[in-house]
């Protein structure tokens, strides 16, 4: 349901969405292993930056077929209203892109290959996991947030679900990618962590703050907000340490 990749057809009843957003971090873990493999292939056949840089961008978005960044542009342009909290809920359902939201994209993919241009050596693989991280959080926020949307799939899915479980299986995931950050290379995945709890926090408050509660489309706006920013906290926290091993 959240990735293009071909899988046995489900119906989906009570039953099978107790555990659903158990398994919704695994498909970060196939996007994390898809982008090294690329970034091994491009190393090793000697492609430029520009072309690695750009595949690795797109690759979150052809395995997702865009449905996190659907959710994005969709709360780009209900953000950028600045009207009531009615309108802006009607604004997340309105299939039509705003001019807001084709901004909002111009400055997040512009951004995003900035920053991944920058990212080398072991913070690659610290990388690597933060689509499994952006994930965990997502779930956690689906069985714990109040639904703006309750007929939406999201709040289907929320209700359905074993909370406390899912929350806890949730907690064991972040971890093990947390330790796995810290291990591979510990001030990049410091900045990581960081930038994955302020994304959360943010989004946390834009739900309740502006919307009443979470959707689908806020859910998806987490999603890709959180992975830019902890890219950018990576590339941060590489900079720092550079600066230090100056010093």
């Amino acid at each position: 349901m959240y990735s293009k990749l071909p899988m046995p057809h489900i119906e989906w009843s009570e039953k099978s969405m107790r555990y659903a957003m158990c398994f919704f971090p695994w498909i970060g873990l196939v996007i994390g292993l898809l982008e090294y493999l690329w970034f091994l292939l491009a190393q090793a056949a000697g492609f430029g930056t520009v072309l690695r840089t750009a595949v690795a961008v797109v690759i979150p978005v052809l395995v997702t077929g865009g449905i996190h960044f659907d959710g994005f542009l969709d709360t780009t342009d209900a953000l950028s209203s600045w009207r009531t909290r009615e309108e802006r809920l009607r604004i997340l359902k309105d299939s039509h892109v705003g001019a807001f939201a084709v901004i909002g994209a111009c400055v997040y993919f512009l951004l995003a290959f900035g920053f991944a241009s920058e990212v080398t050596g072991k913070t690659v693989q610290c990388l690597c996991l933060m689509f499994a991280i952006s994930r965990s959080y997502s779930a956690i926020s689906v069985v714990s947030f109040p639904n703006a949307n309750p007929k939406g799939t999201a709040a289907a899915f929320g209700e359905n679900a074993r909370k406390r479980m899912v929350r806890r299986v949730m907690a064991a995931y972040l971890a093990v990618l947390y330790l796995c950050l810290l291990l591979i290379d510990p001030l990049p995945g410091i900045f990581i962590i960081i930038g994955s709890v302020l994304a959360f926090l943010i989004y946390d408050y834009t739900c309740r703050h502006y919307f009443g509660g979470m959707t689908g489309d806020l859910a998806g706006f987490f999603v890709s907000m959180a992975e830019l920013l902890m890219l950018i906290m990576a590339v941060a926290g590489n900079y720092i340490g550079s600066l230090w091993m100056r010093g």
